[in-house]
């Protein structure tokens, strides 16, 4: 089965189109999203509404619970805070519900889908580093051979044994035997390595086989929604900057 994997779409649609569009040639049996549909982006709603419509499912992430209701987001800085309240009044009742039953994880045999770390789920602790990915030797028995997160906006895999983490620097790699996995799939809509193109990618689970993709999109476009509106001008600018 070929899985597309995702992440962070932060109210994005223009670059969450041209993900899909992208996707339409890799023969892709099955759409999962790691969470954020919403906060920072204009288009909460249009994320949500294409979302529900193509993915078997939808992980949690931090803004998303934020503008659920299901969590407490006041030590959040004040320009996120003011976009995920901005996003509570815009969101529609049905993606509302849908936010608030979105599920903290999704186990399917070898794998495992969650938006932070899967040592604490409802805490969201990022994984952006092997030190950070070493604390999940804690809980090897019970990982995954493959835990796809999302959150730190960065595309970063880390391969454990039972004794110590190494970074994996391949855009395209297979998964090795007794080895366990930890994948940060990147950003959708609002990338934080440098490059401005969406991230998104793919696991082959037959083959054994993950890669991480980019694709171009209408940043103009999408800075510009968030320039029309009282978000903050920055979630616009650092679009153009992958940052």
């Amino acid at each position: 089965m070929r899985i597309a994997i995702f992440s962070d779409v932060h109210a994005n649609i223009e670059a969450l189109a041209a993900v899909f569009d992208a996707y339409k040639s890799e023969r892709i049996d099955k759409y999962v999203c790691i969470g954020d549909v919403v906060g920072y982006g204009a288009s909460p709603n249009e994320c949500c509404d294409l979302i529900r419509t193509r993915t078997a499912y939808t992980i949690l992430g931090n803004h998303d619970a934020a503008v659920a209701g299901r969590m407490d987001y006041s030590y959040y800085y004040d320009a996120a805070r003011a976009a995920l309240d901005m996003h509570s009044r815009q969101i529609s009742p049905e993606n509302m519900a849908w936010l608030r039953g979105l599920p903290y994880e999704v186990r399917e045999e070898e794998i495992h889908f969650c938006h932070g770390s899967p040592i604490n789920l409802e805490e969201f602790e990022y994984i952006f580093s092997v030190e950070q990915a070493a604390r999940c030797l804690e809980i090897w028995d019970q990982l995954a051979t493959v835990t796809f997160i999302g959150h730190s906006h960065l595309c970063k895999s880390f391969a454990l044994t039972r004794e110590d983490v190494f970074e994996v620097v391949a855009t395209k790699f297979a998964i090795r035997p007794d080895h366990r996995y930890i994948v940060s799939v990147g950003s959708v809509g609002q990338p934080r390595d440098y490059d401005n193109r969406a991230s998104y990618t793919i696991y082959d689970s037959e083959e054994r086989v993950f890669e991480f993709k980019r694709v171009a999109y209408d940043i103009d476009a999408a800075a510009a929604k968030i320039f029309a509106t009282d978000l903050e001008r920055n979630f616009g600018n650092r679009l153009f900057l992958g940052v």
